[in-house]
């Protein structure tokens, strides 16, 4: 596989972006726990992978998945979800195109969960400030 074309096609779905993504995992604690996971797993991709089968979307993102792989066992623990709500979990965030398959996710997800961690630390250091 042509890294070259993987990394086009993949910045084409990073490029297209919407901020209503957010709405999706918006005080879901699983998915949260899920993406942050990911940015911290390894993924790698597949030698020798194939052109894309289509040109639509949808083909597209089918083949960029295809020709990644990242270990499931090490996610789910990372996670800490229960095994039964991992794969139900991964298909919503890989088919709403919220988690990439270089390993990082949706850049507007991203800043609202830096927002709320930031928003943690601010109400906590405000806590420690009464006592």
């Amino acid at each position: 596989m042509d890294d070259n074309l993987f990394t086009e096609k993949l910045t084409s779905f990073k490029q297209n972006e919407k901020p209503e993504a957010v709405l999706l995992v918006a005080d879901d604690v699983p998915k949260t726990k899920l993406m942050i996971a990911w940015t911290s797993t390894e993924v790698t991709r597949v030698n020798g992978a194939s052109e894309p089968k289509g040109e639509t979307e949808n083909d597209i993102w089918q083949w960029l998945w295809k020709n990644v792989h990242y270990d499931p066992k090490n996610l789910l623990t990372k996670s800490a979800i229960s095994s039964f709500a991992f794969d139900q979990q991964m298909k919503f965030l890989i088919g709403n195109r919220l988690i990439y398959p270089d390993g990082t996710i949706h850049s507007f997800v991203q800043r609202y969960l830096r927002e709320k961690v930031l928003q943690l630390f601010s109400t906590s250091a405000k806590g420690n400030k009464k006592k």
